[in-house]
């Protein structure tokens, strides 16, 4: 049982059957799975595919002939800091096509590429991401930077300190930048900077990635290169050796308003999946 506000996008993942999408459509919503199963243990996992600002939902229950332990978390941990690409926005048109519906429908978080990189590194992972932000300019109406937000429960929507303790990951990712576009690079660069020194006051030894974005046009990747660059040679001559840059190899603009599609996800996750591990040696 499911319980929430306005409507959600919800994947299933059954053992290791193929996940499918439900639509959430009121306040408590019943799914039901058991009928496609046999007798026996089974793992059943649900992830709210729509980013946080779109709607609330909460876990209620499952009703079963019993529940069993589960099994242990993996030992790693990832976090995906970013935008609309790390929500996995316009990525999924199995419902409904782009330009039609709701801006959201077309949301995927779990088969978005930091959720598919960290299965395949044996991660857990954290998606902190927002649609429109940017490190020194949102788009979108949006009067807030990923800076601003970035050290509360809910982005956006309170004031809430969250508690970085409850999770600290061995690698950050960051993929900001789309949004913001070309900037002057010593303004861009010093709040680039600045955002990651803030990052490991609370994640002392992480690996900490900056990413380029996966759907920039010429003009902003080559720009991006450069304020990446940048930002860690000055890193490293402070003594900071766990941050990388890392540049993706092609613009990804198969999906809905130049957002990567679902297949070319997973082309991003294989790239970021190999760089991780030839830094980590996972």
């Amino acid at each position: 049982m499911l319980w929430g506000t306005s409507y959600n996008y919800v994947e299933i993942i059954i053992d290791s059957l193929p996940p499918y999408r439900i639509r959430t459509n009121g306040r408590q919503n019943d799914i039901l799975a058991g009928e496609c199963l046999g007798y026996g243990e089974h793992t059943i996992t649900i992830v709210k595919n729509t980013e946080a600002n779109i709607g609330y939902l909460k876990f209620r229950g499952l009703s079963c002939e019993e529940l069993l332990m589960l099994p242990g978390m993996p030992s790693r941990k990832i976090e995906f800091i970013g935008n609309s690409i790390t929500c996995g926005t316009g990525s999924d048109t199995s419902e409904v096509s782009c330009n039609s519906g709701q801006w959201h429908d077309q949301h995927n978080a779990y088969m978005s590429y930091g959720s598919l990189t960290a299965r395949a590194l044996n991660a857990e992972w954290h998606l902190s991401a927002y649609s429109g932000v940017g490190l020194v300019h949102s788009c979108c109406g949006l009067q807030f930077t990923m800076p601003q937000i970035y050290d509360k429960v809910n982005f956006r929507e309170d004031s809430i300190a969250w508690d970085f303790s409850r999770y600290i990951p061995d690698v950050v990712t960051i993929c900001l930048g789309q949004n913001d576009g070309v900037q002057d690079s010593s303004v861009f660069c010093s709040a680039y900077s600045g955002f990651i020194k803030k990052i490991r006051s609370h994640y002392p030894h992480a690996y900490i990635v900056c990413l380029t974005s996966p759907m920039a046009d010429n003009t902003l990747n080559t720009a991006m290169k450069k304020y990446l660059s940048a930002v860690e040679a000055a890193l490293h001559a402070e003594g900071d050796s766990r941050v990388h840059k890392f540049f993706f190899s092609k613009s990804y603009n198969g999906g809905c308003d130049n957002h990567p599609s679902l297949e070319e996800h997973k082309l991003i996750a294989g790239e970021l999946t190999a760089f991780i591990r030839s830094i980590t040696g996972w």
